[in-house]
């Protein structure tokens, strides 16, 4: 069987520039919330916890952590591939979209230097409920909804044709296609929510639908990146690329679905509500799931890795194993207790990492330097090795009944629960670790500019 070449052509005009620029916004996110992350590792430490004080910064480390690392980086990078597979038309368009997203994610990190926070831990797209923030996270909505529509209107033609190229521009089509809708059910949700709801439950629901689409859009971005690490790193895939894209297709087809939870249920009842968690419920793994186990056999049978191809490699096989994990434990969870957060934390670096491999891919297609080929071996396996000891100590919390986004929870009450808590902390710490890794990695690559 003939192995195609999962790979963007890169384009070494304008849309080079801008794709570098979205990277360099996405890897500015993930500074912030690594702080964050370690300094709600360390709230969550005994003799801390409990302290009325740090209730509130725990809340608001929350909020950032998640919104910068999660929405702000998912979308940055999947505005890289965007701009990469473009065309160079309507380029002000472009930079005008980087341009308010950068504004637009600099005042939500900024944000509780401006006043009180006033968190909100809604699920999705949490909050600060003050107007720096706000209006940061409005700004960062209009630029993603001004890239979306322009890599809409300038992607090329998809056609019939079955290669490994057109297979991940499909997925890039999906995902963008499934961020507009996404969008538009944030607008939907925004004028249609009764005028009695304020606070937490106003928040959940404008958030609810269109937070539940952006899952499927992460995930079709980490398709491709798997798609494109998969053949990067020496990985012969045992389908051919149309059976590729027919995987890829499975995860897109969902979305299309969604609009009926608007169209057949008021956006504040408990049936649009069901919709959404059964849909991610039976529906979120419909291409994750046999694509990660087509990966997993295909590298059982492949040849070992060359140098260059390793650090691509690990970064693979750590978010298929990640991701996988986050997904087994989503079948354990049993009431609203740590568990959710250990299923997410899975799935949410499994995309994560899979971003990671493909950023030391793409460096020198950018003009970089080559990554530091050791570290970037060991960085996956850090990352990824932390993560999971991480999720496995939250998951075991959740057993003992520990409450999600809160600072304290539960105090640990014999041996086991003691032991979960450290699992817990020294895995955060290690992802913590691996994280910033990362980043001294892609920036040392990137002062060796070619």
């Amino acid at each position: 069987m003939h192995n195609p070449d999962y790979a963007l052509p890169i384009p070494f005009d304008s849309r080079l520039r801008l794709a570098r620029g979205w990277l360099l916004l996405g890897l500015f996110s993930l500074i912030a919330p690594g702080l964050f992350a370690l300094l709600l590792v360390g709230v969550r430490a005994p003799g801390v916890q409990g302290m009325a004080r740090w209730a509130d910064f725990f809340q608001t480390a929350l909020v950032l952590h998640v919104d910068l690392s999660i929405l702000v980086w998912f979308i940055a990078f999947g505005a890289v591939l965007w701009s990469l597979n473009c065309a160079a038309r309507v380029m002000a368009f472009g930079w005008a979209g980087l341009g308010l997203a950068a504004v637009g994610a600099s005042l939500m990190a900024i944000a509780p230097l401006a006043g009180e926070s006033r968190p909100l831990l809604n699920n999705y797209i949490p909050v600060l409920q003050q107007p720096v923030f706000l209006i940061g996270l409005g700004l960062f909505g209009l630029a993603t909804l001004l890239f979306v529509l322009r890599t809409l209107s300038t992607s090329p033609a998809l056609g019939a044709t079955n290669t490994g190229t057109a297979t991940l521009r499909f997925g890039l089509a999906a995902a963008a296609i499934t961020s507009l809708f996404a969008l538009m059910a944030f607008v939907w949700s925004f004028l249609s929510i009764p005028a009695s709801y304020s606070g937490r439950a106003y928040y959940e629901l404008l958030f609810w639908g269109g937070g539940h689409l952006l899952q499927f859009a992460y995930t079709l971005l980490m398709l491709v990146a798997w798609l494109w690490l998969a053949s990067a790193s020496g990985v012969a895939l045992a389908i051919s690329a149309r059976v590729a894209k027919w995987l890829v297709a499975l995860g897109f087809l969902p979305v299309l679905v969604a609009p009926l939870a608007y169209f057949f249920y008021s956006v504040a009842s408990a049936e649009h509500r069901a919709f959404f968690t059964l849909h991610m419920q039976y529906a979120g793994g419909l291409a994750a799931v046999p694509l990660a186990l087509i990966i997993a056999y295909s590298g059982w049978r492949a040849p070992r890795a060359t140098a260059t191809q390793r650090p691509l490699r690990a970064a693979l096989i750590a978010s298929v194993l990640l991701f996988g994990a986050g997904g087994v434990i989503g079948y354990l969870i049993r009431g609203v207790n740590v568990t959710i957060p250990a299923h997410y934390h899975g799935s949410i670096i499994g995309v994560t990492l899979a971003f990671m491999g493909l950023t030391y891919c793409l460096l020198p297609k950018l003009n970089y330097g080559e990554p530091n080929r050791r570290w970037a071996v060991i960085q996956p396996w850090l990352l990824g090795g932390g993560q999971l000891l991480h999720i496995v100590g939250l998951a075991w919390l959740g057993g003992y009944g520990v409450q999600r986004k809160v600072a304290d929870g539960l105090q640990a009450s014999d041996t086991l629960e003691r032991l979960a808590r450290g699992v817990m902390n020294l895995g955060g710490l290690l992802a913590i670790v691996g994280g910033l890794v990362f980043l001294v990695i892609v920036f040392a690559a990137m002062r060796r500019r070619r």
